[in-house]
């Protein structure tokens, strides 16, 4: 067990490379995740998810680096390491002629859950995705939806530390939706989350932090939402006066359009406040909004991806 004060921590990457060829997909990725986190991990297509995911969860070799589960290190004991980790890959390895029950059965066996545990085992991973209804059906004949549950369920049949989940909410309708949000969320208290998605809304409603991924290198490492500046605001006048005429108040400084109407402006200090209200007032320019200009996760992946874009 590793812990610093902040909580133990389940997974450690350092200097995690992966490459094909003469293509590097991942270039030295460096990350650590505690237990009660959730991290989500963001990217245009092939920037390098899945295989960060693969490679995390030991189905792929890297080039380079190092990964530990829980201080285990992956490379070195590969089977005491994985006892603590649940994966759901980007495609679940379903056998479609067993049940659902036989099914999990089967993956608890392959996972180490002792024989007197492994009925407890399988009936709670049945009750924590919903397939206690479908739990005698062929898995070959149920809808995707269901598929994909069950691919969660084998991931969380042996109540691992460490979960990863590659895309867990594709084909789910509305109200499976939900459940796997809650499940994520349940997850967050003993255990320690990863997943990837592109659905921003989701990551930004579940996730502690985000990694985000562009051309196989991190772009952006933190919060959900970035802190917003002290010395900025975003500001709205009716009538909009305009990027010149606020450029001319002592202190301030037009950073750029952010709708229309609105500028982002920064101060340099408090007398730049009340200057830029007294110039309003003088002109006849009506307040209509003032407001801390944090990021939403949109912005942030959009500036991030398009930096190194360029």
């Amino acid at each position: 067990m590793i812990t610093n004060g902040e909580g133990e921590i389940l997974l450690q990457a350092e200097g995690l490379t992966r490459a094909y060829g003469e293509r590097q997909a991942l270039h030295a990725l460096d990350l650590t995740v505690r237990r009660g986190e959730v991290l989500g991990l963001l990217g245009p297509n092939g920037a390098g998810k899945s295989t960060t995911l693969r490679l995390l969860s030991g189905c792929l070799p890297p080039s380079a680096g190092r990964i530990r589960l829980g201080g285990v290190d992956l490379l070195a004991e590969p089977a005491r390491a994985k006892r603590r980790l649940g994966y759901l890959p980007e495609h679940p390895p379903l056998h479609p002629e067993l049940s659902v029950q036989a099914y999990l059965a089967f993956c608890a066996r392959l996972r180490g859950v002792p024989r007197g545990r492994r009925a407890a085992a399988v009936e709670r991973a049945l009750e924590r995705c919903g397939l206690g209804e479908v739990r005698r059906r062929l898995i070959g004949r149920l809808s995707k939806g269901y598929q994909q549950r069950v691919g969660i369920a084998q991931a969380l049949v042996h109540d691992p530390a460490l979960v990863i989940l590659d895309e867990p909410t594709v084909g789910l309708d509305p109200l499976q939706l939900r459940a796997v949000r809650a499940l994520i969320g349940e997850l967050r208290g003993e255990h320690a989350v990863v997943f990837s998605s592109h659905i921003l809304s989701e990551v930004q409603a579940l996730c502690d932090r985000v990694l985000i991924l562009a051309r196989g290198r991190v772009v952006y490492s933190g919060a959900v939402r970035e802190q917003a500046r002290a010395d900025q605001v975003v500001v709205a006048f009716a009538p909009d006066p305009g990027a010149e005429a606020l450029a001319t108040v002592d202190g301030i400084t037009v950073e750029q359009a952010v709708g229309e109407g609105e500028w982002l402006l920064r101060l340099a200090n408090e007398a730049a406040r009340e200057a830029l209200l007294r110039r309003a007032l003088a002109r006849g320019w009506q307040l209509r909004e003032w407001r801390s200009p944090a990021s939403s996760l949109e912005q942030l992946f959009l500036r991030a991806t398009q930096q190194e874009a360029a």
